[in-house]
């Protein structure tokens, strides 16, 4: 009978066995967002007749305390019925009322996503924007709160380029919303005086935070990356390549103020890297110049006369973040805590 089973090493069963696999474990990730998107449902449908039968019978908020009770007397050994979870479950139906909520972004999240989109944000555009990023980006809670307490939403494509003159549509939208502005390196640890090789290798000594900070789709390639021109040397401070845009991004550091000088610089570079290391696929090669500060006037006319597509940014190495909303809501860890059992129902 051992004749018939197949030999473990040959390449054959090898390559059906790892075909196995990830037919397994893409049916696993499908089950658990279907249930997911169950259970997010199903909560959104709770919040929104609780909201419906506060308005119709002017119930109080005793309703969901009592509304608690009969649901964990119902269902014990299920949890998610607190007083606590009820109140995130209205405030969802509150943000979304609309029936189209469980065909938008916001319904394929994790329960604990949304409450903090909930707990964070006041805006309803802004709880949207970030719900479609988590989504696209599979942003964990914790990056999701750092991306909201770093304000992303209003840095995301705010960098002065010369993308639309240099770069045919589509690629000009692409590349411009792939730039921040300002960048926001507080993860470093540096003083505001910091030198530019100091901040360089700090930034490659924290590269997954700093990959996180510049968005998704870049891809380290390396530091002062050497280039030789003609025999002289060159090096670029830092070089990327974007895998949505299929380009490399040059980087230029500068620990002071935006100089015109600095385009004709990196413009140099761009037209080396087009040269040299450019695939015949590849799209034109991009810059980013990370500057102290800048005067916004100065950037765009020095980028004007520019040939090769890039931006102008600020980046901070310290930033303010700012105070939670107020909110009735309990906190995000409080529910935490009470769905994983760790503090005792409230009866």
């Amino acid at each position: 009978m051992t004749a018939n089973l197949p030999n473990v090493w040959d390449d054959d069963y090898r390559r059906w066995l790892a075909e196995l696999k990830l037919r397994v474990e893409r049916a696993r990730q499908r089950a658990a967002a279907s249930a997911n998107r169950e259970l997010v449902t199903l909560y959104w449908q709770i919040g929104r007749d609780i909201l419906d039968r506060q308005r119709r019978q002017g119930w109080g908020a005793g309703v969901i305390d009592q509304l608690a009770r009969d649901l964990k007397s119902a269902f014990p050994d299920m949890r998610g019925f607190s007083p606590r979870n009820l109140k995130y479950m209205r405030a969802l139906a509150q943000a979304w009322p609309d029936e189209a909520f469980v065909q938008q972004p916001a319904a394929q999240l994790p329960w604990f996503h949304l409450c903090t989109l909930l707990d964070k944000l006041k805006n309803q555009d802004d709880r949207s924007w970030y719900a479609a990023k988590a989504l696209e980006h599979g942003w964990s809670r914790q990056i999701l709160v750092m991306q909201i307490e770093t304000a992303a939403h209003t840095r995301s494509g705010s960098a002065i380029t010369n993308f639309d003159e240099r770069l045919p549509p589509p690629q000009s939208d692409l590349a411009r919303d792939a730039l921040k502005d300002p960048y926001i390196f507080d993860f470093l640890g540096l003083a505001e005086n910091a030198q530019e090789r100091d901040i360089e290798q700090a930034l490659t000594q924290h590269i997954t935070r700093f990959l996180l900070e510049l968005g998704a789709g870049f891809a380290f390639v390396g530091r002062q990356y050497r280039l030789d021109v003609g025999g002289d040397e060159f090096f670029i401070d830092l070089l990327f390549y974007h895998l949505k845009l299929r380009c490399y991004v040059v980087v230029e550091l500068k620990t002071t103020p935006f100089k015109p000088e600095y385009a004709g610089q990196l413009n140099f570079y761009l037209s080396a890297v087009d040269a040299q290391l450019k695939a015949p696929d590849d799209q034109p090669t991009i810059g980013l110049l990370l500057c102290k500060e800048k005067n916004r006037l100065v950037a765009e006319y020095a980028l004007r006369g520019v040939a090769k597509p890039m931006g102008v940014a600020e980046y901070q190495l310290l930033r303010e973040v700012p105070a939670s909303l107020e909110t009735t809501l309990p906190s995000i860890d409080q529910i935490e805590a009470e769905l994983r059992g760790d503090m005792p129902d409230e009866r």
